[in-house]
Protein backbone atom coordinates (compact mmCIF):
# COMPACT_ATOMS: atom_id res chain seq x y z
CA UNK A 1 0.00 0.00 0.00
CA UNK A 2 1.21 3.64 -1.00
CA UNK A 3 2.47 5.95 1.89
CA UNK A 4 -0.47 8.09 1.09
CA UNK A 5 -3.45 5.69 0.56
CA UNK A 6 -4.46 4.75 4.10
CA UNK A 7 -7.22 7.46 4.62
CA UNK A 8 -8.41 6.68 1.41
CA UNK A 9 -8.77 2.83 1.71
CA UNK A 10 -10.90 3.38 5.31
CA UNK A 11 -13.35 5.54 3.50
CA UNK A 12 -13.68 3.79 0.56
CA UNK A 13 -13.89 0.25 2.33
CA UNK A 14 -16.38 1.61 4.97
CA UNK A 15 -18.34 2.97 2.33
CA UNK A 16 -18.53 -0.17 0.54
CA UNK A 17 -19.36 -1.56 4.02
CA UNK A 18 -22.38 0.50 5.29
CA UNK A 19 -23.87 0.17 1.26
CA UNK A 20 -23.71 -3.51 2.21
CA UNK A 21 -24.77 -3.20 5.76
CA UNK A 22 -28.01 -5.25 7.18
CA UNK A 23 -27.06 -4.80 10.57
CA UNK A 24 -26.49 -1.08 10.94
CA UNK A 25 -28.37 1.94 9.12
CA UNK A 26 -27.06 5.89 8.17
CA UNK A 27 -30.44 7.99 8.20
CA UNK A 28 -29.93 10.90 5.57
CA UNK A 29 -33.14 12.71 7.61
CA UNK A 30 -31.11 12.13 10.13
CA UNK A 31 -28.17 13.89 9.23
CA UNK A 32 -29.80 17.01 7.70
CA UNK A 33 -32.00 17.12 11.37
CA UNK A 34 -28.80 17.42 13.24
CA UNK A 35 -26.97 19.60 10.83
CA UNK A 36 -30.26 21.75 10.87
CA UNK A 37 -30.24 21.91 14.38
CA UNK A 38 -26.14 22.64 15.34
CA UNK A 39 -26.21 26.59 15.77
CA UNK A 40 -22.51 27.16 15.62
CA UNK A 41 -20.71 24.39 13.95
CA UNK A 42 -18.45 22.31 16.50
CA UNK A 43 -16.25 23.64 18.76
CA UNK A 44 -12.39 23.97 17.25
CA UNK A 45 -9.88 23.44 20.24
CA UNK A 46 -10.49 20.25 22.19
CA UNK A 47 -7.53 18.01 22.88
CA UNK A 48 -6.53 18.84 25.95
CA UNK A 49 -9.26 17.26 27.90
CA UNK A 50 -9.24 18.87 30.94
CA UNK A 51 -5.30 18.60 31.01
CA UNK A 52 -5.38 15.21 31.63
CA UNK A 53 -2.13 14.93 28.80
CA UNK A 54 1.17 15.23 29.51
CA UNK A 55 2.72 18.10 27.01
CA UNK A 56 6.33 20.06 27.17
CA UNK A 57 6.52 21.12 23.62
CA UNK A 58 9.34 18.51 23.03
CA UNK A 59 10.38 14.97 21.63
CA UNK A 60 9.14 13.60 25.32
CA UNK A 61 5.41 14.74 24.26
CA UNK A 62 5.68 12.66 20.88
CA UNK A 63 7.16 9.58 22.60
CA UNK A 64 3.91 9.66 25.37
CA UNK A 65 1.79 9.96 22.48
CA UNK A 66 2.59 7.20 20.86
CA UNK A 67 2.64 4.87 23.94
CA UNK A 68 -0.89 6.60 24.69
CA UNK A 69 -2.11 5.62 21.58
CA UNK A 70 -0.51 1.96 21.95
CA UNK A 71 -2.37 1.24 24.80
CA UNK A 72 -5.87 3.21 24.16
CA UNK A 73 -8.47 0.27 23.75
CA UNK A 74 -10.60 -1.90 25.70
CA UNK A 75 -11.81 -0.13 28.96
CA UNK A 76 -14.20 -2.55 29.94
CA UNK A 77 -15.26 -4.98 31.42
CA UNK A 78 -13.65 -2.50 34.53
CA UNK A 79 -16.36 0.06 34.89
CA UNK A 80 -14.37 2.61 36.99
CA UNK A 81 -11.60 2.52 34.08
CA UNK A 82 -11.77 5.39 31.46
CA UNK A 83 -9.28 7.10 29.06
CA UNK A 84 -9.02 9.77 31.70
CA UNK A 85 -6.99 6.92 34.01
CA UNK A 86 -4.74 5.96 31.14
CA UNK A 87 -3.89 9.80 29.94
CA UNK A 88 -3.29 11.06 33.14
CA UNK A 89 -1.44 7.92 34.89
CA UNK A 90 0.77 8.09 32.23
CA UNK A 91 1.98 11.81 32.50
CA UNK A 92 2.42 11.09 36.06
CA UNK A 93 4.40 7.92 35.43
CA UNK A 94 6.68 10.34 33.10
CA UNK A 95 6.56 13.29 35.48
CA UNK A 96 8.04 11.01 38.15
CA UNK A 97 10.60 9.47 35.86
CA UNK A 98 11.36 10.89 32.25
CA UNK A 99 12.88 8.04 30.99
CA UNK A 100 10.17 5.55 31.78
CA UNK A 101 9.38 5.56 28.12
CA UNK A 102 12.54 4.96 26.64
CA UNK A 103 11.85 2.02 23.99
CA UNK A 104 15.33 0.03 25.64
CA UNK A 105 12.37 0.37 29.32
CA UNK A 106 8.97 -0.50 26.62
CA UNK A 107 10.84 -3.62 25.89
CA UNK A 108 10.72 -5.28 28.74
CA UNK A 109 7.06 -4.08 29.97
CA UNK A 110 4.98 -6.39 31.63
CA UNK A 111 1.16 -6.21 32.65
CA UNK A 112 2.23 -6.13 36.47
CA UNK A 113 4.84 -3.58 35.51
CA UNK A 114 2.17 -1.26 33.05
CA UNK A 115 -0.67 -1.86 36.11
CA UNK A 116 1.84 -0.31 38.64
CA UNK A 117 3.04 2.43 36.64
CA UNK A 118 -0.78 3.14 36.14
CA UNK A 119 -1.39 2.59 39.90
CA UNK A 120 -4.38 0.64 38.97
CA UNK A 121 -5.41 -1.89 42.06
CA UNK A 122 -6.29 -4.78 39.88
CA UNK A 123 -5.82 -6.37 36.88
CA UNK A 124 -5.96 -3.95 33.46
CA UNK A 125 -8.50 -5.52 30.71
CA UNK A 126 -6.51 -7.12 28.17
CA UNK A 127 -3.49 -6.06 30.38
CA UNK A 128 -0.60 -8.40 28.56
CA UNK A 129 -1.59 -7.50 25.09
CA UNK A 130 -1.48 -3.83 26.12
CA UNK A 131 2.08 -5.17 27.72
CA UNK A 132 3.00 -6.76 24.46
CA UNK A 133 1.85 -3.76 22.26
CA UNK A 134 4.18 -2.00 24.57
CA UNK A 135 7.18 -3.90 23.85
CA UNK A 136 6.38 -4.41 20.38
CA UNK A 137 6.59 -0.33 20.26
CA UNK A 138 9.74 -0.83 21.61
CA UNK A 139 11.44 -3.04 19.82
CA UNK A 140 10.67 -1.15 16.72
CA UNK A 141 11.76 2.29 17.98
CA UNK A 142 15.00 0.95 18.44
CA UNK A 143 15.39 -0.59 15.27
CA UNK A 144 14.13 1.88 13.00
CA UNK A 145 13.92 5.16 14.61
CA UNK A 146 16.58 5.20 17.09
CA UNK A 147 13.94 4.78 20.09
CA UNK A 148 12.56 8.06 19.89
CA UNK A 149 8.96 8.34 18.24
CA UNK A 150 9.95 11.65 17.14
CA UNK A 151 11.92 10.22 14.45
CA UNK A 152 8.99 8.55 13.14
CA UNK A 153 6.98 11.26 12.99
CA UNK A 154 10.39 13.45 11.13
CA UNK A 155 10.14 10.65 8.63
CA UNK A 156 7.18 11.02 7.54
CA UNK A 157 7.85 14.60 6.51
CA UNK A 158 5.27 16.69 7.31
CA UNK A 159 2.73 14.64 5.76
CA UNK A 160 -0.14 13.47 8.10
CA UNK A 161 -1.14 10.48 5.89
CA UNK A 162 2.35 9.73 5.26
CA UNK A 163 2.16 9.23 9.08
CA UNK A 164 -0.69 6.86 9.70
CA UNK A 165 0.79 4.79 6.76
CA UNK A 166 4.20 4.81 8.76
CA UNK A 167 2.59 3.90 11.77
CA UNK A 168 0.80 0.87 10.51
CA UNK A 169 3.48 -0.30 8.58
CA UNK A 170 6.08 -0.71 11.38
CA UNK A 171 3.87 -1.25 13.99
CA UNK A 172 1.72 -4.54 13.38
CA UNK A 173 -0.64 -3.79 16.95
CA UNK A 174 -2.02 -0.73 14.92
CA UNK A 175 -3.02 -2.49 11.79
CA UNK A 176 -6.75 -2.45 12.39
CA UNK A 177 -8.39 -3.97 9.56
CA UNK A 178 -10.33 -7.29 9.14
CA UNK A 179 -12.45 -8.79 6.43
CA UNK A 180 -15.89 -8.46 5.80
CA UNK A 181 -18.09 -10.31 2.84
CA UNK A 182 -15.32 -11.30 1.50
CA UNK A 183 -13.34 -7.90 1.34
CA UNK A 184 -10.83 -6.40 3.39
CA UNK A 185 -11.60 -3.06 5.30
CA UNK A 186 -9.17 -0.72 6.99
CA UNK A 187 -10.26 1.35 10.33
CA UNK A 188 -6.97 2.34 11.57
CA UNK A 189 -8.41 3.92 14.52
CA UNK A 190 -5.56 4.01 16.63
CA UNK A 191 -2.72 4.83 13.67
CA UNK A 192 -4.83 7.98 12.87
CA UNK A 193 -5.78 8.96 16.56
CA UNK A 194 -1.99 9.41 16.98
CA UNK A 195 -1.31 11.65 14.16
CA UNK A 196 -4.34 13.74 15.48
CA UNK A 197 -2.91 13.41 18.64
CA UNK A 198 0.28 15.11 17.67
CA UNK A 199 -1.13 18.04 15.51
CA UNK A 200 -3.68 18.54 18.77
CA UNK A 201 -1.05 18.51 21.28
CA UNK A 202 1.11 21.10 19.02
CA UNK A 203 -1.68 22.80 17.84
CA UNK A 204 -0.77 22.03 13.62
CA UNK A 205 2.95 23.49 14.28
CA UNK A 206 6.37 21.93 14.89
CA UNK A 207 6.08 18.51 15.13
CA UNK A 208 2.14 18.80 14.42
CA UNK A 209 2.44 20.91 11.10
CA UNK A 210 1.08 18.62 8.83
CA UNK A 211 -0.15 19.57 5.18
CA UNK A 212 -2.93 17.05 4.78
CA UNK A 213 -4.15 16.87 7.93
CA UNK A 214 -7.74 16.93 6.58
CA UNK A 215 -7.19 13.81 5.12
CA UNK A 216 -7.63 11.68 8.56
CA UNK A 217 -10.79 10.58 8.81
CA UNK A 218 -12.49 9.96 12.09
CA UNK A 219 -11.56 7.42 15.18
CA UNK A 220 -14.08 4.27 14.75
CA UNK A 221 -14.26 3.73 18.27
CA UNK A 222 -17.31 2.84 21.04
CA UNK A 223 -18.44 6.61 22.18
CA UNK A 224 -19.14 7.86 18.60
CA UNK A 225 -21.49 5.58 17.15
CA UNK A 226 -23.31 5.36 20.57
CA UNK A 227 -24.06 8.97 20.08
CA UNK A 228 -24.74 9.05 16.58
CA UNK A 229 -27.49 6.39 17.34
CA UNK A 230 -28.69 8.42 20.43
CA UNK A 231 -28.66 12.00 17.59
CA UNK A 232 -30.65 9.13 15.34
CA UNK A 233 -28.05 9.41 12.71
CA UNK A 234 -27.75 5.99 12.92
CA UNK A 235 -29.78 2.98 13.97
CA UNK A 236 -29.04 -0.95 14.67
CA UNK A 237 -31.45 -3.93 13.34
CA UNK A 238 -33.58 -5.00 16.31
CA UNK A 239 -30.89 -8.17 17.05
CA UNK A 240 -28.07 -6.05 17.62
CA UNK A 241 -29.88 -3.08 19.04
CA UNK A 242 -30.80 -5.55 22.39
CA UNK A 243 -27.41 -7.09 22.48
CA UNK A 244 -25.88 -3.19 22.81
CA UNK A 245 -29.02 -2.32 24.96
CA UNK A 246 -28.07 -5.06 27.04
CA UNK A 247 -24.15 -4.57 26.91
CA UNK A 248 -24.05 -7.86 25.61
CA UNK A 249 -20.78 -8.89 23.80
CA UNK A 250 -20.51 -7.69 20.01
CA UNK A 251 -17.49 -10.32 18.55
CA UNK A 252 -14.74 -8.89 17.57
CA UNK A 253 -14.40 -9.52 13.72
CA UNK A 254 -18.16 -9.96 13.57
CA UNK A 255 -20.55 -8.45 11.11
CA UNK A 256 -22.16 -6.35 13.32
CA UNK A 257 -19.19 -5.15 14.77
CA UNK A 258 -17.52 -3.89 11.58
CA UNK A 259 -20.82 -2.32 10.54
CA UNK A 260 -21.01 -0.31 13.75
CA UNK A 261 -17.62 0.60 12.88
CA UNK A 262 -17.62 1.30 9.31
CA UNK A 263 -21.08 2.71 9.26
CA UNK A 264 -19.82 5.52 11.91
CA UNK A 265 -17.09 6.40 10.01
CA UNK A 266 -19.29 7.01 6.55
CA UNK A 267 -21.79 8.96 8.94
CA UNK A 268 -19.26 11.17 10.21
CA UNK A 269 -17.96 11.65 6.42
CA UNK A 270 -21.71 12.64 5.55
CA UNK A 271 -22.26 14.73 8.71
CA UNK A 272 -18.90 16.72 7.61
CA UNK A 273 -20.22 17.21 4.05
CA UNK A 274 -23.46 18.76 5.46
CA UNK A 275 -21.51 20.87 7.68
CA UNK A 276 -19.17 22.30 5.53
CA UNK A 277 -22.09 23.24 3.33
CA UNK A 278 -23.77 25.01 5.87
CA UNK A 279 -20.70 26.42 7.53
CA UNK A 280 -18.91 27.43 4.01
CA UNK A 281 -15.66 26.28 5.21
CA UNK A 282 -13.92 22.55 4.93
CA UNK A 283 -14.83 20.87 8.76
CA UNK A 284 -11.86 18.68 9.72
CA UNK A 285 -13.13 15.07 10.82
CA UNK A 286 -10.41 15.50 13.59
CA UNK A 287 -12.54 18.18 15.35
CA UNK A 288 -15.74 16.76 14.22
CA UNK A 289 -14.77 13.18 15.76
CA UNK A 290 -13.83 15.20 19.15
CA UNK A 291 -16.61 17.32 19.48
CA UNK A 292 -19.14 13.96 18.51
CA UNK A 293 -16.31 11.81 21.72
CA UNK A 294 -16.95 14.82 23.87
CA UNK A 295 -20.58 15.18 24.27
CA UNK A 296 -20.63 11.20 24.09
CA UNK A 297 -18.52 11.10 27.16
CA UNK A 298 -21.02 13.85 28.98
CA UNK A 299 -23.89 11.43 28.44
CA UNK A 300 -22.32 7.95 28.76
CA UNK A 301 -23.77 7.05 31.41
CA UNK A 302 -26.82 7.33 29.59
CA UNK A 303 -25.78 6.04 26.47
CA UNK A 304 -25.52 2.15 25.86
CA UNK A 305 -21.98 1.17 24.03
CA UNK A 306 -21.74 -1.59 22.37
CA UNK A 307 -18.95 -4.06 24.07
CA UNK A 308 -15.99 -5.64 22.33
CA UNK A 309 -13.14 -6.99 23.42
CA UNK A 310 -9.93 -6.04 20.66
CA UNK A 311 -6.88 -4.25 21.20
CA UNK A 312 -7.90 -1.41 18.28
CA UNK A 313 -10.29 0.59 20.29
Amino acid sequence: MARSEVPSVVRESCAWVANHASHVSISQSGLERVVKEMDGGVQMDLWDFEGIHYFDGGPLTVQYLLVLDALNFCFWPDAELHYDHLAAGLKSALMADQTIFDASRLERFTGVDLRRLLNWPRELPLEEERARLLREVGIELNRSFKGKAVNLVEAANGSALALVSLVARHFPGFQDHCIFQGRQVFIYKRAQIFVADVWGAFKGKGYGAFRDIHGITMFADYIVPAILRHLGIISYSPSLASKVDNLNEVLAGSEEEIEIRACTITAVEKLGELLSIKLGKEISMIQLDWWLWSTGISLQTKLPCHRTRTIYY
